[in-house]
């Protein structure tokens, strides 16, 4: 089985036809399944769409129990959690809905990680982080795209003179670099390359 465009999160089962992973979709499985939109509902009360999966969070006052459903707890009530709350030994807590948030100071709200500055992101070396609320991604880097080649995704230099969005002047070569361009002025012009006279 070939898959042109290849099965990000998925395997190839028939000529450019994947098999998603659990928690992704579309024609290469390269997009988040949002399954708190699903029909029927997978949560009973909250439901949090995180990257190729979901968590499912309970209402104040009530509990999330093991099999996903939520009982009513007067303990979880008098705490008020922003997100629901589960036992501990007989000891209610405050639950934060992804690895990428932490309970605040109060120990009833979360507030968002910011994995870019602590250095807890895993991103290659031409890839940026980028912090969203509870998680991140990895971006490619200013002068790179993302490309499926040979195989795999990317990031592959942009070639700023041939996709015609350098700011060289009229009489300037653009000259391709790793990331960047560079612009020269022609012979009989001086300058910068983006103003030449």
């Amino acid at each position: 089985a070939l898959c042109g465009h290849g099965c990000k999160y998925g395997e190839c089962m028939g000529p450019n036809k994947c098999k998603c992973f659990p928690g992704f979709t579309g024609k290469t499985c390269n997009q988040d399944l949002n399954e708190c939109g699903l029909k029927p509902r997978p949560c009973e009360h909250r439901c949090m769409n995180t990257y190729g999966s979901y968590k499912c969070y309970c209402l104040s006052g009530y509990m999330l129990m093991p099999d996903g459903t939520c009982a009513s707890s007067r303990t979880c009530a008098m705490v008020n959690c922003q997100y629901g709350c589960e036992d501990v030994k007989g000891e209610v807590q405050c639950l934060c809905p992804s690895g990428g948030l932490q309970l605040g100071p109060n120990g009833k709200t979360c507030i968002d990680i910011d994995e870019c500055s602590t250095g807890k992101a895993i991103c290659s070396y031409n890839r940026r982080c980028v912090n969203t609320f509870g998680s991140y991604y990895c971006k490619c880097q200013l002068g790179y795209e993302l490309k499926y080649v040979s195989g795999h995704y990317d990031c592959v230099d942009v070639n700023e003179c041939v996709t015609n969005t350098h700011r060289c002047n009229l009489h300037a070569e653009c000259l391709n670099t790793e990331g960047s361009f560079k612009c020269k002025c022609k012979q009989g012009y001086q300058g910068s390359g983006f103003h030449c006279a």
